[in-house]
């Protein structure tokens, strides 16, 4: 296999469970840990602007309520998307990628962008990100590694960008994920941790792939799948992990 340019550990949603998932504030807390990568969620407003957000709506959480895709930025960037979270962030915004993108390229971190669309417009989510993250990482060594559980807007993405790299996310993998992941052209897969075994690995490797587990929180399965040859794990318990693998940040 090629030579592999993300860490081993992966902060989840920017700041695990530190800080408000999905926002500047939580990337900057891992950063601050020590984390070189994150993880996060980018969909799009109704008018096309890329923008952090895991859920199809609101209410999770913003102070917002309706699904996120069908209101104009202008709307989506007065919402409150810190005070769910804890007192010490009311009033952090919902991010725009670009915003994101600066301050990952501009400090030498690294991204795995997950792109969510909102149901039923996965292919223009896939299209308007992948342009946003070639035009936004242009030039920079290490570029964005695009991942969804959507299908067609990872074809979208590798039709307008084929140059970014993408990963398959499932949570169970079958025989019919490993067919998308060579339809796809994809580089890793990304699957539920509870679904990896050494087997699992060994195959995904033979394949010429990278395998990335999600959400790890315990310190005693971390250690035993970084042991099996994973290559990546995502994590929301970011200060232990940090503690214990400091050489895999």
């Amino acid at each position: 296999m090629n030579g592999w340019p993300y860490p081993r550990l992966i902060a989840h949603r920017g700041g695990g469970s530190l800080a408000p998932e999905n926002t500047l504030a939580a990337l900057k807390l891992g950063a601050s840990l020590g984390y070189r990568a994150s993880e996060f969620d980018v969909k799009l407003s109704r008018d096309a602007v890329p923008f952090l957000l895991h859920d199809s709506k609101l209410e999770r959480t913003t102070n917002g309520a309706g699904i996120a895709g069908e209101f104009d930025w202008s709307v989506l960037a007065g919402l409150d998307a810190g005070a769910w979270h804890s007192p010490a962030y009311r009033g952090e915004p919902l991010p725009r990628l670009d915003d994101v993108a600066r301050f990952i390229t501009g400090n030498g971190l690294v991204a795995n962008v997950e792109i969510k669309p909102t149901p039923g417009f996965e292919a223009v989510t896939g299209r308007v990100v992948a342009r946003a993250c070639a035009e936004l990482w242009a030039g920079i060594p290490v570029q964005p590694l695009l991942s969804s559980f959507a299908y067609e807007a990872l074809v979208a993405a590798r039709d307008e960008a084929p140059h970014l790299p993408r990963g398959w996310l499932i949570e169970t993998p079958t025989e019919t994920d490993f067919d998308c992941l060579e339809k796809l052209g994809a580089v890793s897969l990304h699957c539920s941790h509870r679904a990896v075994t050494p087997d699992l690995v060994s195959r995904v490797h033979e394949g010429g792939r990278r395998v990335m587990a999600w959400t790890v929180n315990d310190a005693e399965r971390a250690e035993c799948l970084l042991g099996w040859g994973v290559d990546g794990i995502f994590t929301d318990n970011l200060r232990e992990l940090a503690a214990r693998f400091r050489g895999y940040l």
